[in-house]
């Protein structure tokens, strides 16, 4: 028997992919198993074509068997097996795949559905073993052969005995060190752990003797060691049963189980797809959001298996962030995987799957919305928000794909939800845009004295009261034409010709004083008579594009003390109120009179419109004087 050298280039591939290619120790016991599997499939391939193959698909089965004594884990299966050539070329040359090459042999592969075209996910034991014997009988043969490597020293064949085709790999498992415990590997518990994370759709049994201890029969004080086998996979995912075969019960614990989520989901969504990317596809939206949902730790992404083995836990490119509340599996068996499983390529088939994906999340939502809309009111609750942060993310680029699933409470009967659409359906037929109001509640939005206004005309008002509403309709612009209107902006545009004239007269032949008070004010940029307001005396509006509202919110974002823009505050006064009177009096009698009062009609604007006073003791000291 003679030592045999891995080449120079595997030597570096192997001690590179030890040390670096896998983040996680434990998935060695995924590639083996799915390493097994493969040549299960190939047996029982043949077996449809040979009848010397006399097995059926009941009779494959993985096997475990622990030894902590000898410090051994080792993984059989009763497979096709390699012969000495076989283990040769697919163990001794690093990145050779056999299940690759079987793949392509011709037609026959293509009704395999084959895991282990990786070549090196063997190597991976070398994480957690410091020495490896393969033991390998191929079907129909009397002979077997033993492959036996310490690592990047290289590695020996040599004929040997087995009882029964497949084959048998031993991993002797490291010491333990200070920073690594390799032992873990040798506990029945870690080893069930694993392969119910990874392996637990794996097509054929994964067996493993455990031994319990049980009360003898007839005693009171009297225990014996039981040895059973055991089976720890399930075998069939629920995904890949038909949704007919599967109970609403079934998909609750599924979901409850996988997702830690002691209720059910809000609604369930399969996706079988088939052609340019093929996959099958379970997914869930939750009732409520994570606790951490809205904080950074949380992390979004789909579990992703390929051929019922888990590739990744949290795939995040397959979903946008707008819908990264969405929890599910999408299971491929054409991904395009490098050097292990963990190291996903971007290609194209993985964008077309998260975009088909994308399409079907929007689809049950628009449904849910049109046929359920009591459930998608609470799934608004719970991520409404999200949808709206995706609106206004990455410069609007997805606001057309997201203005139908957006809801915001309104004026109408009881504030209820309304979209777009429904807002824009409802409309009168002289109105010219889509009103809006943004504030703290809606409490706050509606002691607004332009929400009074706009509803005093029989029009709808949209109240928005999250930090980032205003924004989103900012970016979307219009919706079916009709413009947004902030109902605090300046021009609102409510009034007929002639009481626009009326207004503009007045504003004209009261220049003066107008300017006077702003100059008293000193925190406005325009003081004007407003023509529209009904039993107000007085209003906030904005000039240009950001509002009021939008100034507040800057103001509290991180980084805000480095400075932001301000809003352009105009203060409105009621030209129809008797207040006005008696400020065209005092003007021409009393102009430092005048300018307490302009002060303290700005600090009852700034009350109402939910903007805080900079200067209360003075506010408050007007107010008295004012009343003596």
């Amino acid at each position: 028997m003679r030592k045999k050298q891995f080449k120079t280039e595997s030597k570096k591939l192997l001690d590179m992919m030890i040390n670096s290619i896998y983040t996680h120790k434990e998935i060695f016991l995924r590639e083996l198993i799915s390493n097994a599997s493969d040549a299960i499939d190939k047996l029982y391939f043949r077996s449809l074509t040979d009848d010397s193959v006399s097995l059926g698909h009941s009779d494959y089965s993985i096997f475990i068997n622990i030894n902590k004594e000898e410090k051994t884990l080792k993984i059989s299966d009763n497979g096709c097996g390699m012969t000495a050539e076989e283990l040769e070329n697919n163990l001794g040359t690093i990145a050779k795949s056999g299940s690759f090459d079987f793949k392509r042999e011709g037609d026959k592969g293509d009704d395999v559905d084959i895991i282990g075209q990786f070549g090196v996910g063997f190597y991976s034991a070398f994480m957690v073993a410091d020495k490896i014997e393969v033991v390998s009988r191929p079907f129909g043969a009397e002979v077997a052969n033993k492959w036996t490597s310490e690592g990047v020293d290289g590695y020996t064949i040599e004929e040997c005995g087995k009882e029964s085709f497949g084959t048998e790999i031993t991993l002797y498992i490291k010491e333990d060190g200070e920073d690594e415990k390799y032992s873990e590997f040798l506990e029945e518990y870690r080893i069930r752990g694993l392969i119910r994370k990874y392996s637990d759709y794996i097509r054929y049994p994964i067996k493993m003797p455990v031994t319990r201890r049980e009360k003898v029969e007839g005693t009171e004080n009297e225990y014996k060691n039981v040895t059973t086998v055991e089976t720890l996979n399930s075998m069939v995912p629920i995904w890949k049963k038909a949704q007919s075969e599967v109970t609403d019960e079934e998909y609750k614990s599924f979901y409850g189980e996988k997702f830690y989520d002691f209720e059910g989901p809000l609604k369930v969504i399969t996706q079988k797809s088939e052609g340019t990317a093929t996959y099958t596809a379970l997914l869930f939206i939750p009732k409520r959001a994570p606790y951490n949902y809205y904080t950074k730790e949380y992390e979004k992404g789909l579990e992703l298996y390929s051929s019922g083995v888990m590739i990744m836990e949290k795939c995040a490119d397959l979903l946008p962030d707008y819908f990264g509340f969405v929890r599910g599996i999408v299971d491929s068996s054409d991904l395009s995987l490098n050097i292990s499983r963990e190291i996903l390529q971007h290609d194209r088939q993985l964008k077309v799957m998260a975009k088909a994906i994308e399409k079907k999340i929007k689809s049950e939502l628009e449904k849910m919305m049109r046929t359920d809309r009591e459930e998608y009111d609470k799934f608004f609750d719970a991520f409404g928000i999200q949808l709206k942060y995706g609106v206004y993310a990455d410069y609007g680029m997805n606001a057309d794909n997201l203005k139908d699933l957006l809801l915001f409470h309104s004026s109408g009967e009881g504030n209820k939800y309304v979209s777009l659409k429904e807002y824009v359906d409802g409309m009168k037929d002289e109105q010219k845009a889509i009103y809006y109001a943004a504030g703290e509640s809606i409490d706050k939005i509606e002691i607004l004295p332009q929400v009074a206004t706009v509803k005093a005309k029989g029009y709808e008002v949209l109240y928005l009261t999250d930090d980032v509403d205003e924004f989103a309709l900012k970016l979307l612009g219009k919706y079916q034409d009709k413009e947004f209107k902030n109902v605090t902006a300046e021009a609102l545009d409510l009034l007929t010709e002639d009481e626009k004239e009326a207004e503009k007269s007045k504003n004209e032949s009261s220049e003066e004083m107008l300017t006077f008070m702003k100059e008293a004010i000193g925190k406005v940029s325009a003081v004007k008579w407003n023509g529209a307001l009904a039993e107000h005396a007085v209003c906030l509006s904005s000039e240009g594009d950001l509002s009021l509202e939008m100034a507040k919110i800057l103001k509290k974002m991180p980084g805000a003390e480095m400075g932001v823009p301000s809003a352009s505050v105009v203060l409105e006064i009621n030209m129809n109120h008797p207040i006005a009177e008696k400020l065209a009096a005092l003007y021409e009698s009393d102009k430092d009179r005048l300018a307490k009062y302009a002060k303290v009609l700005f600090g009852e604007a700034c009350l109402i419109g939910g903007v805080a006073l900079d200067d209360p003791k003075e506010f408050t000291s007007l107010v008295s004087e004012l009343m003596i």
